[in-house]
């Protein structure tokens, strides 16, 4: 299995995962989707409830799967790092550092490059900033939400 020019190689069936995550949303916004999804039924009610029931059924599948389609995957293996759509060969990758609290928020706010890839995710607070050290990059580090930092980083350094 090749990789088109310019992206990182692809992780392979037969290379074993070190790390995985899947920053799925919290369940405050599965409530809040499914309540939107709610919120059709009075929208079509004057039309008919049957409608407005069908319609929110519609709606909910919509938002459901776009909610479980949207939701990034990191995984770490003995070659590579992929968050979300993005991969990078470990070899590449230099210091490893996660942040929470008030430190993630100035990861995430004043104390961000513009350069920087990001995988973050509102829900989740801890932040583990990933440093790219490729040459040919002008990316400087990855930001990305982890709900197990230290794993992540742990991962990493193995």
């Amino acid at each position: 299995m090749s990789s088109a020019p310019g992206e990182a190689p692809r992780n392979t069936s037969d290379e074993a995962v070190l790390y995985e995550e899947r920053l799925w949303p919290s369940p405050w916004i599965w409530l809040i989707a499914a309540g939107f999804s709610s919120a059709v039924i009075v929208m079509f009610a004057p039309i008919s409830m049957g409608f407005g029931y069908g319609a929110a059924l519609v709606v909910a599948v919509i938002v459901f799967t776009l909610l479980i389609l949207s939701t990034p995957r990191i995984a770490v293996t003995g070659t590579t790092l992929t968050v979300g759509r993005a991969s990078i060969e470990r070899k590449y990758l230099g210091s490893v550092e996660w942040f929470g609290g008030d430190d993630a928020t100035h990861q995430r706010g004043p104390g961000l490059n513009g350069l920087a890839y990001l995988c973050i995710r509102g829900w989740i607070s801890p932040v583990v900033r990933i440093e790219v050290t490729d040459p040919e990059d002008r990316t400087p580090y990855w930001l990305t939400s982890s709900r197990t930092p230290e794993r992540l980083v742990a991962a990493l350094a193995a």
